[in-house]
């Protein structure tokens, strides 16, 4: 069975944003999504990878807070986190997760685990240590480092 992927999973992938994705589907670039009943659109695997582009130079950069109280500091985050990626002159994408430091289930979360495991990526940028996670970002950085992905903490002292 075939691992499709959200547009959202794809861009990631790719290292492209949405708005291309779309555009490359409907200029032919790329085979047209499945799509759901709702317009959902799902790329299967075999899709994503022959597309012929090369997502090893992606930086995913992540932005976490603890609750919905705290969206204008996600907010925040994200923008310094792009800011950062963009004064590099790194390709980047930026996944946001909402919840707590301790939660081992959020999407966004889960979404880096899978592109740091696959090595779809070659760097990940986060604020703060625990922005990614209150206890456990250590072994993050140890598989990180065993895939030879560099991790860039951008307060290291903070």
């Amino acid at each position: 069975m075939s691992r499709f992927y959200k547009i959202g999973e794809a861009s990631i992938f790719l290292g492209v944003s949405i708005s291309t994705l779309r555009r490359w589907e409907k200029d032919g670039t790329l085979i047209p999504a499945k799509r759901t009943t709702s317009g959902t659109r799902y790329y299967s695997h075999e899709q994503v990878c022959s597309t012929k582009l090369e997502s090893s130079n992606l930086t995913l950069a992540y932005a976490r807070v603890s609750s919905r109280d705290e969206k204008k500091d996600l907010e925040t985050q994200t923008e310094l986190l792009s800011q950062y990626c963009f004064a590099k002159g790194w390709n980047h994408e930026v996944i946001k997760d909402l919840g707590s430091g301790m939660n081992y289930q959020k999407k966004g979360l889960k979404t880096l685990l899978k592109f740091i495991l696959e090595r779809k990526i070659c760097r990940l940028v986060i604020t703060h240590k625990d922005r990614l996670l209150r206890f456990g970002a250590e072994l993050v950085f140890a598989i990180c480092a065993a895939k030879e992905i560099e991790v860039v903490i951008i307060n290291q002292g903070a």
